[in-house]
């Protein structure tokens, strides 16, 4: 990089030694444009070879650096919950970084010593029954409340499936139900297991439409608690059995089962039990639809051997499957994958609809007692999300299974 270059807005010999480190790294945008603001009040405008994703950072102090230096991408995420560094648009933050992974890859790179603390830290939140209820416990028993001030009204937190663009939520979540309903063929001869019943927006639905009966496990006190209300005050407590039961420790035969994003919380070192568990429950001509979010194949290997922000901040003990990866787990228990369908850009529109009610409750959500890091780790959470729907780095996936 030269003393003067043409992509910045003043002479890079009046800028500090953090600043000009900064410089170096940005100066290897290849796509988009990026505005670097200092806490001096010097910027630097990059301009990458190609059009992309615009976007600002305003450092406010230096320890960003320090962080990205020796936590990657982890470390900067970190700093932003710190408050070390602001943007008006997050998502164009996360767009751009994946636009230039190729050549930002290696400088995202935690040191070898952080990158060990962090898979340490994962493994040490594997998913035994013991861990796994401590794993559900931190994320889900954040509240009902909590969940009610943002979620809508029929407190789904899974993938909604949008037929128009401009459908309401609750109507796209409804949706969503519907489809594994007539996907599945349930009907009121039918006794579902829902693996992960949340707080009952599936077992309510699937009742409603065909009156079959619904055994729901949940390892959350909060979510069944709920769901059991809402179930009773429905009138459909009587063909519903909610259980705080691990999956593992269910039994009986069931036509049909439903799972919608509980994989995700299973572990890779269970996924084969989790299958056996499938196979073992259903009935010999019983089918199974599991929904889960699933990351690109190019990316497993990476993702698999790290502990990104998702499953350092937000879902201990979380992992991903790609879809090959998920087919050959299923298949090894001896369960066919009759069907897939794949609606990842929904699941964009979702966390950007969680995001803007979020945020725009956030005051009420304070008043539970959460706290602005909160604020900031959830906002960045769900903008991490919606940009790896959004590239095609995830995506959301109904698989139908038989024995």
């Amino acid at each position: 990089m030269s003393d003067v270059d043409h992509k910045f807005e003043m002479p890079v010999q009046s800028f500090s030694l953090f600043e000009k480190i900064l410089c170096r790294w940005a100066d290897r945008l290849t796509a988009g444009q990026l505005t670097l603001i200092f806490p001096s009040g010097r910027k630097a405008r990059f301009l990458g070879e190609t059009s992309g994703p615009t976007a600002m950072i305003e450092f406010r102090t230096m320890r960003p650096l320090r962080r990205l230096a020796a936590g990657g991408s982890l470390g900067f995420a970190t700093s932003y919950l710190e408050g070390e560094w602001e943007t008006p648009d997050l998502g164009a933050v996360m767009d751009l970084a994946i636009a230039n992974d190729g050549r930002w890859h290696e400088m995202m790179k935690a040191s070898p010593f952080a990158a060990l603390l962090a898979r340490m830290r994962h493994r040490l939140n594997r998913n035994s029954k013991a861990g796994s209820r401590r794993n559900i416990a931190y994320h889900y028993d954040l509240g009902n409340e909590f969940y009610g001030l943002w979620l809508d009204e029929t407190m789904t937190y899974s993938s909604a499936l949008f037929a128009q663009p401009r459908a309401h939520l609750a109507e796209a979540q409804k949706a969503k139900y519907r489809r594994i309903i007539e996907e599945l063929h349930i009907g009121k001869d039918d006794h579902v297991l829902e693996i992960g019943c949340g707080w009952g927006g599936f077992a309510e639905e699937a009742i409603r439409a065909t009156g079959c009966r619904v055994t729901g496990l949940t390892l959350s006190k909060e979510q069944a608690a709920f769901t059991k209300t809402r179930l009773k005050q429905a009138g459909l407590s009587d063909r519903a059995d909610i259980r705080l039961e691990d999956y593992r420790d269910c039994q009986g035969t069931f036509t049909k089962v439903v799972s919608i994003e509980m994989f995700e919380a299973v572990g890779e070192e269970n996924w084969r039990t989790y299958f056996d568990q499938v196979r073992s429950l259903l009935s010999p001509t019983g089918q199974a639809i599991i929904q889960v979010i699933t990351i690109a194949e190019d990316r497993f290997a990476h993702y698999r051997s790290d502990a990104d922000f998702i499953q350092t901040y937000i879902f201990p003990g979380g992992m991903l499957p790609s879809i090959p990866a998920f087919e050959n787990a299923a298949q090894k228990a001896y369960l066919s994958v009759e069907d897939s369908f794949r609606f990842g850009r929904d699941y964009e529109h979702t966390l950007l609809l969680w995001d803007k009610s979020f945020r725009e409750n956030w005051q009420r959500i304070m008043s539970l007692g959460f706290d602005e890091r909160f604020f900031r780790m959830w906002h960045y959470y769900l903008q991490y999300c919606a940009a790896g729907f959004r590239t095609g780095r995830l995506d959301v996936v109904q698989f139908r299974l038989a024995r």
